[in-house]
């Protein structure tokens, strides 16, 4: 993944929307709400101007009038350059075809959960497997409400969105069933580390040759 100038998700959001037509930022805020680009870029709407203002000052969008509707403050609008839709363009090129690391927090919880106990964690991913059937049955209300309204096309990423949901939630069904069952390997010893505070003698092993992964 290359370095880009303004590397914010929020730039990418911004480019596409000034592709449409010139407008205001707080015209490109209201239409990214609108279309829950938030939800798909997890935008940090605190940055939102400092992002128009990077944009600009490496030239891939240019004030072109600024107005003022009665007390409210100047407004600027802004219009996308050649340089802007050529970087817009090679960024989606990039972000369709290439494979970047990806760190979601639950990743993180699941890399150390064994410091919890068995118990424990199988009450906390029942709690996570109900919010996500509850995503997921939500997520194909809204898909089928909207499909009646919006080309496909341009719901891919809400199509993503549920199938990504629908397959972490069958993974953790079927982990919670091992976990369940008694069949997830190392369970046991698993079980007596919380019971005894002795580490298993092969976790205690690698802890001595300072990595789990060779």
């Amino acid at each position: 993944m290359k370095r880009r100038k303004v590397g914010n998700l929020l730039a990418l959001a911004i480019l596409s929307t000034l592709v449409e037509r010139s407008m205001h930022p707080y015209e490109m805020a209201s239409i990214l709400k609108e279309r829950g680009k938030d939800r798909d870029m997890g935008i940090k709407w605190g940055s939102f101007y400092t992002v128009v203002r990077n944009l600009g000052k490496h030239g891939f969008i240019e004030a072109v009038e600024s107005n003022r509707d009665g007390a409210r403050p100047e407004r600027t609008v802004y219009r996308i350059t050649d340089s802007g839709r050529a970087e817009l363009l090679d960024w989606l090129r990039e972000l369709l075809a290439e494979l970047a690391p990806e760190e979601p927090k639950f990743v993180a919880g699941l890399s150390v959960m064994a410091w919890l106990g068995p118990d424990e964690v199988i009450a906390l991913l029942r709690t996570r497997l109900a919010a996500l059937d509850e995503d997921v049955e939500r997520g194909r209300d809204e898909l089928e409400r909207l499909v009646k309204e919006i080309p496909r096309l341009m719901l891919l990423e809400v199509e993503y969105h549920l199938a990504i949901r629908a397959a972490e939630a069958e993974w953790v069904r079927s982990i919670l069933g091992e976990l369940t069952s008694g069949s997830m390997p190392g369970l046991a010893a698993w079980r007596t580390y919380h019971e005894t505070g002795e580490l298993p003698a092969e976790v205690a092993e690698l802890a001595e040759r300072g990595s789990t992964r060779s």
